[in-house]
């Protein structure tokens, strides 16, 4: 890919992730790629609100697996009836999903930021770009 393929333009992204600096440096690295990043949010109940406060659709959702004891899947399964794509973090190494998710991917964490902007563009690059917000 090039590098202009690279860029998260004109993308929204959630991020729901609970520790603080993952948050952050994970949010930095998506708005150097030009990416708009909503969040972080450290639980479920603060991202369904940024969902619900949401201007805008968003393009792509981050989710944490394991927020500090609550697993994230009921937003998963909340991001899927909106159609909204979504990939899993990780720090372990073979988390349990449940069957329904077995075709989402999955990164590791700590996150390679190279190669995890390639597989974000490559999820976006199929998508209509959202319109210009004014």
């Amino acid at each position: 890919m090039t590098d202009a393929q690279l860029r998260l333009d004109h993308h929204r992204i959630l991020v729901v992730e609970d520790e603080g600096m993952i948050a952050l440096d994970l949010a930095q690295a998506l708005e150097n790629l030009g990416a708009e990043v909503v969040g972080p949010a450290a639980d479920i109940k603060s991202a369904r609100a940024l969902l619900a406060d949401a201007r805008s659709p968003i393009s792509i959702a981050i989710l944490d697996i394991n927020l500090r004891g609550e697993l994230v899947f009921p937003l998963a399964d909340e991001l899927r009836a909106r159609q909204t794509p979504f990939m899993f973090a990780s720090a372990y190494e073979h988390p349990m999903l449940p069957p329904h998710f077995a075709s989402v991917p999955i990164w590791g964490k700590p996150l390679d930021t190279a190669a995890f902007a390639r597989a974000l563009a490559g999820l976006l690059a199929n998508r209509p770009k959202p319109a210009n917000r004014r």
